[in-house]
Formats: structure tokens, sequence, C-alpha cells
């Protein structure tokens, strides 16, 4: 897992696993469809994501489906900072 995915993660294990449960989260785990992230969790998490990487990524692009596990999200994130390099 690469340091986007980690910080993913770390910020769902921390912000949305209840305390005491030990449920593995990795790569390929459904955040969204699984119902642990939320439709109100995801804005977080994708403010996080936009404030943390300095992107900015547009609501037609911020679906469940690209946020459903920590592998499409880091793709997403990934997307947009090729985009925001190849701006400057």
């Amino acid at each position: 897992m690469n340091e986007i995915g980690k910080a993913v993660r770390d910020y769902v294990i921390r912000e949305y696993v209840p305390e005491g449960d030990d449920r593995e989260i990795d790569e390929t785990t459904p955040l969204i469809s699984s119902g642990l992230v939320d439709s109100f969790s995801m804005v977080s998490l994708l403010r996080f994501l936009e404030k943390k990487y300095s992107i900015h990524i547009p609501d037609t692009d911020a679906t469940p489906e690209a946020f459903d596990t920590i592998e499409r999200i880091v793709a997403l994130v990934e997307k947009f900072q090729k985009a925001t390099v190849g701006s400057i």
C-alpha cells in the first residue's frame, strides 16, 4: 500500500471504525457498499483528501463507486494530482 493508501486507511479507521471493532481494512475492503462509510462521511473524506493533497475533486467524480475502496480512492487522488501538476 502506498503513502496515499496508508493515509486513507488511517483516516477511515480513525474516523469511521468504532472503537473495539477489530475488522481489517485493506485496499479492497468495501467502504461505501458495506455501510462503513455513509454519504455524510464520504463528504468529510473528500474534504480530507482535497486538503491533504491540495487537489480539487469535482462532484461528478466524487461518486460512491469512486470512494468504495481505498484502491479506488488512491486512483482518484492520483488522477487529480496529475491534473493539478499538468495545469501548473
